[in-house]
């Protein structure tokens, strides 16, 4: 629960007149229906829910069934305030049951199964509700809500969350705030048994909270939290807190109640002397006496302050509105109907001046509050929004969210206490760990000495690195970019590849080699067929001669020989005549995609030219040794035909040698 400054406060604490303390009620052995509506009124929900139970417990006739239904309905009033949903669900549908005679109980019944996590019984309560009140923008939502949830109670992002336990009483802790950028001390608001003053709250029968701290020790460890010093806790309720940024102011929200007048939640400052803060001075932000205005936040460079309120003027329930610090009168804006929904939006915390966080139970979400992120567009005009998902969120309340380094900081929840209770808990998104890697080689497999392999993303960024001793290599990436590499070394032509970095939410490592070729030897071009005794290419050398037409296109000032090579078969003459038609194909092929016709040359060398073994084909061809010219001498000198034959495939070959590295288009 938020205790004193959440639901409570703002729903029926600034409405209803505060009449006083009720006083031994529950020590009465009849309780009147009067005098639990009276405590009802008064939002004294813990005591009325007692006070309700008596009564309803007591209406067994059957023609009290009416009457039953009315307190079932109150007592369920009272359970929901109290964040107490499995209770609430029960007296919702006991209402029901005993037919009392308003739609919002399906409503309500509707938010309570959401918050026990129950999406399909509540997306049943939203349609009937909806039957009653078609055009009804709550419960619209709420169906919305519960059937996403539903569709989504197994899909949880990254983030690791876990309870603060050293920051824990037994009571209610809620909404940590760094006190500065040191980021080395925490406040936050809490009801444990030690807190100032003895009187308990009739509203939830916890202690009236105060605001607490924790500081990092020289080890960087959180110390166990104690009373803000000074003269900032008091027999009221403080609570819910937001720091200038140098630390020395605090906002807070405050229960001012008196005899004889309304019950105001109003924002205070206190200044910070050392480790003590002043008695708080309240801040004049509207002239209402009436409207609730809390939750302080404000912005990074100090200049605005964002806060929630049920002023008038808002979208329904409670919105987050915004003031200039620097120039109050007349600088008032609610944030619009992107962020403020007929729910409630409270909560609000300013990471950056266009990135918020905040909580409400009007946008779609897993029930209760649930924590969203805002972002400003970059005409300031309209927001984004964007539901944090699971497990930042739970089926109960979600809120009041602070950030350390990175992604990591605390916020608070009730997930879990079937009493309600918040409770405060870290959390973390651990960082993705995206790389590309692999290794720089030439066309043997060698290492290619000192090669330099650039990276460049369409998101602006930019990495140059050095392959190391073995050729291997490793970049971190981004999620969903898009990226161009370029390796190259001194000898050797570029090589260009590119590819995008998918969006999927977890680590992943992408493989890349890039194979240089030398620019003082001739260079095999793999994969390149013709049809038998002819020059014809066939179809499937495509993708090799397009692998060509990129890498020309990638050195724009190199030009080349392109050179064909046939096996020992055939007269000299027929291989030669036969290799160059073949070579000139393969020119043509460049040419028509583009290259430039004054950087060929072509050549059919025949079996004049018999391959050596190089490292490569060794590994490939393990009965040839490397260094080993596959002359006809050489091939016909082997026993086994299969190796004659796998000599002939060898020396059937497509290459080119570079020529020039000087060429200029101008």
């Amino acid at each position: 629960m938020k205790s004193s400054f959440s639901k409570y406060i703002f729903r029926i604490a600034c409405v209803f007149a505060f009449l006083g303390i009720l006083a031994g009620e529950s020590g009465c052995k009849s309780v009147k229906l009067s005098d639990a509506d009276a405590q009802l009124q008064r939002g004294e929900f813990a005591d009325a829910a007692k006070s309700y139970r008596k009564i309803y417990n007591r209406l067994t006739k059957r023609e009290e069934r009416p009457l039953r239904g009315e307190v079932a309905y109150k007592m369920a009033t009272c359970y929901r305030k109290l964040n107490q949903s499995a209770r609430a669900s029960a007296a919702y549908q006991n209402a029901i049951r005993y037919e009392y005679p308003d739609s919002m109980a399906f409503y309500y019944l509707g938010r309570s199964l959401q918050s026990e996590g129950k999406y399909v019984a509540a997306a049943n309560a939203y349609r009937t509700f909806l039957e009653w009140q078609p055009d009804n923008l709550l419960g619209k939502e709420g169906l919305k809500g519960a059937m996403q949830a539903e569709r989504n109670k197994n899909s949880k992002s990254r983030y690791i969350v876990k309870n603060a336990k050293l920051f824990n009483s037994r009571r209610a802790d809620f909404s940590p705030m760094y006190l500065d950028k040191s980021l080395d001390q925490i406040y936050f608001t809490t009801t444990n048994e030690k807190v100032t003053g003895t009187n308990r709250s009739e509203i939830t029968g916890m202690k009236k909270s105060d605001i607490w701290y924790s500081k990092k020790n020289e080890k960087g460890e959180w110390q166990r939290p104690e009373p803000a010093g000074g003269e900032l806790n008091s027999e009221m309720d403080e609570g819910i807190i937001s720091f200038s940024p140098d630390g020395q102011t605090m906002y807070l929200t405050m229960a001012r109640r008196a005899p004889e007048s309304n019950t105001s939640v109003e924002i205070y400052t206190s200044k910070r002397s050392d480790a003590n803060w002043s008695q708080p001075v309240k801040l004049d932000i509207i002239a209402d006496t009436i409207s609730a205005v809390g939750h302080p936040a404000v912005s990074p460079d100090g200049k605005y302050l964002y806060f929630a309120s049920d002023m008038a003027g808002g979208y329904g329930g409670k919105d987050i509105w915004r003031i200039n610090l620097n120039e109050r009168a007349g600088s008032l804006e609610n944030l619009g109907p992107q962020i403020n929904t007929p729910g409630d939006e409270m909560f609000p915390y300013m990471r950056t001046d266009s990135l918020m966080y905040f909580s409400s139970d009007g946008h779609p979400g897993f029930g209760g509050l649930d924590l969203f992120k805002a972002r400003l567009n970059s005409t300031g005009d309209r927001w984004s929004v964007e539901n944090l998902g699971l497990p930042m969120n739970s089926a109960g309340d979600d809120f009041g969210i602070t950030f350390g380094e990175g992604e990591s900081g605390f916020f608070s929840s009730n997930r879990g206490d079937g009493r309600g209770y918040d409770h405060i808990y870290s959390f973390e998104l651990p960082e993705l760990k995206i790389t590309i890697s692999g290794w720089v080689v030439d066309k043997d497999d060698e290492p290619v000495p000192n090669a330099v392999i650039r990276i460049v993303g369409d998101d602006g960024s930019n990495q140059k690195e050095v392959a190391r001793d073995d050729g291997s290599f490793r970049f971190r990436l981004e999620r969903g970019v898009k990226y161009v590499m370029m390796a190259g070394a001194k000898g050797y032509l570029n090589v260009k590849q590119e590819f995008e970095s998918d969006m999927a939410e977890e680590d992943a490592d992408y493989g890349v080699d890039f194979v240089l070729a030398a620019i003082d030897k001739p260079q095999v071009v793999e994969n390149i067929f013709y049809d038998f005794d002819k020059a014809t290419l066939r179809p499937e050398s495509k993708t090799a001669l397009d692998e060509m037409i990129r890498m020309l296109q990638d050195n724009p000032n190199v030009t080349l020989e392109m050179s064909s090579h046939t096996d020992r078969h055939g007269s000299d003459s027929y291989n030669e005549a036969l290799s160059d038609r073949r070579a000139k194909s393969v020119v043509d092929y460049l040419i028509e995609g583009g290259i430039n016709p004054e950087r060929l040359t072509w050549k059919g060398y025949g079996e004049s030219r018999p391959k050596t073994v190089t490292k490569r084909i060794n590994k490939e061809f393990p009965q040839f040794e490397e260094g080993v010219t596959l002359s006809e001498d050489y091939i016909m000198s082997l026993e086994d035909e299969a190796n004659r034959e796998a000599a002939d495939q060898i020396n059937r070959r497509t290459e080119f040698q570079v020529t020039s590295t000087t060429f200029d288009l101008f």
